[in-house]
């Protein structure tokens, strides 16, 4: 999309950013453990160059295990940042020891154990990133995977052992680039063989609470602003949603494109 007069365009000359990295996939089967988020970068003062096009890469979600691991999120860019996919959830296989999650931006969770002496079950994996992006994931206990990792805001939780407990995902962290306070980047929840019903979902899936697949990781998202004094951008691509809100224009992604100062 073109935008304004080109004959004159005072560019600013840096801009604050927020990336986030598209979430990991949900392990499958029983109990199995919640995906970590995609990772969180967040800064003011990245540099931008006049008449050249930057690119934007929204990450996609990882996709969810069916009876199996899920999948590690997409990473998302915007010039030189890049946020990295989320880990994967682990499995919660019936009967045995569930499997590790994955790494990536946030940690994945691991699966549960059956008890009856078996160790505890699958870990919790950790950050991919340095420095790192997110946090880890939370180990599978009995009966109960573990909750992913949550990006800047916390680690996923581990479960309370013998008591088959769904657990949340980490927490994410609150960002009010777009004008209005909004909290990403959660880790996605467990699930348990008692719990009819994962524990919360968030930027990471989260896990299956039955035979079957757990749950697709939320996509990444890309926003940018800079003072209202400078002027819009030249041109941009993706079908940015673009307002002008407390002295900033801000410009936000939840598909891939390009934009031009």
């Amino acid at each position: 999309m073109l935008v304004g007069n080109d004959s004159y365009f005072p560019a600013p000359p840096d801009v604050e950013y927020l990336v986030v990295g598209g979430g990991g996939g949900g392990g499958g089967g029983i109990a199995a453990g919640g995906a970590g988020a995609g990772g969180y970068r967040t800064a003011t003062g990245l540099a931008v160059t006049p008449n050249t096009s930057i690119t934007v890469t929204v990450g996609a979600g990882g996709a969810a295990g069916n009876n199996s691991n899920g999948t590690n999120g997409n990473a998302s860019v915007f010039s030189s940042i890049s946020s990295a996919g989320g880990g994967y959830g682990g499995a919660g296989p019936n009967g045995g020891t569930g499997l590790n999650g994955g790494a990536g931006g946030s940690g994945g969770g691991g699966g549960w154990t059956n008890g009856g002496g078996l160790p505890q079950g699958g870990a919790g994996n950790t950050p991919s990133t340095s420095p790192s992006q997110g946090n880890n994931g939370g180990s599978g206990g009995i009966n109960a995977g573990g909750g992913g990792g949550g990006a800047a805001g916390g680690g996923g939780s581990a479960p309370l052992g013998g008591f088959g407990q769904a657990q949340d995902g980490g927490a994410g962290s609150e960002s009010s680039i777009t004008g209005t306070p909004v909290t990403r980047a959660m880790g996605g929840g467990a699930s348990s063989r008692t719990n009819s019903t994962p524990a919360n979902s968030g930027n990471g899936g989260a896990g299956s609470n039955s035979n079957g697949a757990g749950f697709t990781g939320a996509s990444g998202f890309v926003a940018i602003r800079y003072s209202d004094t400078y002027e819009l951008a030249r041109s941009t691509t993706g079908s940015p949603t673009i307002t002008t809100s407390g002295g900033y224009r801000i410009y936000q992604w939840t598909g891939s494109g390009t934009i031009r100062f």
